[in-house]
C-alpha cells in the first residue's frame, strides 16, 4: 500500500498516483511524503530506484530490514533507520522492534514500513487535520514523525518498570521456575532495548549537531530536543538493567537462604536421631543368640532404662543446641 501527501501553496493533496508523485518529486517545490506500507519487495524497489532515483545500496539496506538505527548522508538526501519498540510480555519475543526506513530530502520524505507502525498512521491522520508540520518543510515533518516514534518508547519503559516491581513483590513468596524465566526474559529484553536506544540516541545527536544541508539550522533545535529525550530513555533503561540484575541476585540469595534453612533442619533431625541409631545398632548386635536378655518387658528393667535414654537423649541435645543458638 502506498500513502502519499503533497503540500504546495497552502493546498494539501492525498493519495496521489505514481505519475503525480513523480511530477511532485521533480518539481522540487512544496513537501511530498510518500509512505510505502507493507509494499511488495519488487514494487517498492522499483519505486525507490526508478521513480526517486535513490542509490541501490541505500535501497537494498531499506528493503533488507536488518539494520540498527543509523544515518547515512547521500548528498542531496539522508537515509535513516529508526526503530519502534513495543512490549508484549506474553509473547516469545517480548520486545519486538519494527524498523522504519526513511529517505529525507529538502522537499520530500519517503518512508518504508515492512510492518505497519501504528504511530505513523497517527501522524498521517494528524497532518490531514493540521498542515502546520507540512508548512515548515520536510525536515520538520520528519521531526514530528521521529518525535512521536520516540514518545511511544516511554510507555514501554514504564511497563517494563512495572514488570520488575511485580517480580520484586513475588520474590519472597516462594521460588518457582516461571519467576526465574521472567527475570531472564526481562534481562534479555533490556539488553535488546539498549542495543536500539544507544545508536538511535547518537543518530539524533548527529542530526542536531550535523552539517548536512538537508536539515535547516533553525530546525536542528527540535532534533536536539529529541536527543534529550533519548538520553533520558537510555538512562532509565540502564537503571532498569541495574534493577533487574539486583533482582536476580536477590532472588538467588533468597533461594540460597531457603536452601540453607532446609539443610539446617535436615542436619538437626539427623543429629537428634544419631544417638538413637547408635544405641539401636549396638543392642541389635547378636551378642546373646541363645537367650536374648531383653526378650521380656516385665523381667528386664534394663529395657525400660534404654527406652528412656532413647527419649531423653534427643530432647537433651535439642535443648543444648537451642542454648548454643544453633537453632
Amino acid at each position: 500500500m502506498i500513502k502519499s501527501t503533497y503540500y504546495l501553496n497552502g493546498v494539501t493533496k492525498v493519495d496521489l498516483n505514481l505519475d503525480e508523485i513523480k511530477e511532485a518529486f521533480k518539481s522540487d517545490q512544496g513537501v511530498l511524503w510518500v509512505d510505502l506500507v507493507q509494499t511488495p519487495y519488487a514494487e517498492a524497489e522499483n519505486i525507490l530506484l526508478e521513480l526517486f532515483g535513490f542509490h541501490p545500496l541505500a535501497v537494498s539496506d531499506a528493503l533488507d530490514e536488518v539494520h540498527v538505527p543509523r544515518v547515512d548522508d547521500w548528498g542531496n538526501y539522508l537515509y535513516l533507520v529508526l526503530h519502534s519498540i513495543r512490549y508484549k510480555p506474553d509473547e516469545d519475543e517480548p520486545l519486538p522492534a519494527d524498523e522504519l526506513d526513511v529517505f529525507l530530502g529538502k522537499h520530500f520524505l519517503v518512508t518504508y514500513q515492512n510492518v505497519a507502525i501504528p504511530v505513523i498512521e497517527k501522524v498521517h491522520q494528524y497532518i490531514e487535520r493540521d498542515a502546520r508540520f507540512l508548512q515548515r518543510g520536510a525536515d520538520h515533518l520528519f521531526y514530528k514523525l521521529a518525535d512521536d516514534l520516540v514518545a511511544e518508547t516511554l510507555p514501554v519503559v514504564d511497563q517494563m518498570d512495572d514488570a520488575i516491581d511485580s517480580i520484586e513483590d513475588q520474590m519472597f513468596n516462594g521460588s518457582n521456575q516461571q519467576l526465574l524465566e521472567q527475570i531472564f526474559t526481562l534481562k534479555r529484553s533490556l539488553l535488546h532495548m539498549r542495543r536500539i536506544l544507544m545508536p538511535q540516541r547518537e543518530l539524533f545527536n548527529k542530526l542536531a549537531r550535523g552539517d548536512d544541508h538537508v536539515i535547516d539550522k533553525q530546525e536542528r533545535v527540535f532534533f536536539r530536543d529529541i536527543y534529550d529525550h533519548m538520553v533520558r530513555l537510555y538512562d532509565i533503561s540502564e537503571s532498569l538493567r541495574d534493577l533487574i540484575s539486583g533482582a536476580l541476585e536477590t532472588y538467588l540469595s533468597v533461594i540460597n537462604n531457603r536452601m540453607n534453612d532446609v539443610m539446617k533442619t535436615l542436619t538437626i533431625i539427623t543429629t537428634l536421631f544419631m544417638p538413637i541409631s547408635f544405641l539401636t545398632g549396638f543392642f541389635g548386635m547378636n551378642f546373646f543368640a541363645a537367650d536374648p536378655p531383653f526378650a521380656s518387658w516385665t523381667s528386664q528393667p534394663v529395657l525400660v532404662v534404654l527406652l528412656s535414654i532413647f527419649v531423653l537423649l534427643p530432647v537433651g541435645m535439642f535443648i543444648w543446641m537451642r542454648s548454643r543458638k544453633w537453632m
